[in-house]
């Protein structure tokens, strides 16, 4: 399935972020926005700023609002969610949120769900994305991809459902590179965006539509 979505959608780039502390500032400069504001957000960032926790601490707290507003609604809100991670990261990790991603899975796991906003997907995302653990790290759009596919069962909270299903479909990948699962969590995202999506899927226009129990049921 994942070398039919890869003929489809061709090589995904994964987020401009270099290290753990710049994939939160990934996630928290934009909010129910595409993925191009969320990158005019990050640059301008960058620019105005800079992406490190210290950098961020040290700046007006304007000049960061200013920089967020390209990522969409409340960017006074998203700024102070910023500034308190950077905060967190500098009090509580000496700066190193890196050296937290090496830690065992549970310790990292639960060490990075310190921060605002982020939960078990996030912080495995991010443990992902620093090549630190071997897992699935999904967003609600790839979720939905796997959960249509079969994986897991649908539970009454979601993160039940998410454990449920990535630790389905981490079963099958157990002999997939880093590269591989980044690769597949890319892949997953990008096909929830665009065809699978919530409401009204694409399921006659999906490659993976003879093998998609969902995609029968529409049938």
């Amino acid at each position: 399935m994942l070398d039919a979505l890869r003929r489809h959608y061709g090589t995904l780039k994964p987020p401009p972020a270099r290290g753990a502390f710049e994939l939160v500032v990934w996630e928290k400069v934009a909010y129910l926005a595409p993925d191009a504001r969320r990158l005019a957000a990050f640059e301008q960032l960058r620019k105005t700023v800079g992406l490190t926790p210290q950098a961020i601490v040290s700046a007006k707290r304007s000049t960061i609002v200013d920089a967020l507003t390209a990522g969409g609604i409340a960017p006074a809100e998203r700024a102070t969610r910023l500034i308190a991670a950077a905060e967190l990261v500098i009090g509580d990790f000496d700066g190193r949120l890196d050296d937290v991603c090496s830690r065992p899975l549970s310790d990292a796991k639960r060490a990075l769900k310190r921060i605002y906003g982020i939960a078990d997907p996030g912080a495995e995302k991010i443990l992902l994305l620093t090549g630190n653990h071997r897992v699935l790290g999904v967003d609600s759009n790839g979720l939905r991809v796997l959960s249509r596919l079969g994986y897991g069962v649908q539970a009454k909270t979601y993160s039940t459902t998410y454990k449920s299903a990535t630790d389905a479909a981490l079963l099958e990948l157990s002999a997939v590179p880093m590269a591989g699962l980044i690769e597949a969590n890319l892949l997953l995202r990008h096909h929830g965006q665009t065809l699978c999506k919530t409401s009204n899927p694409k399921c006659g226009a999906c490659v993976l539509r003879e093998v998609c129990p969902s995609a029968r049921v529409s049938r």
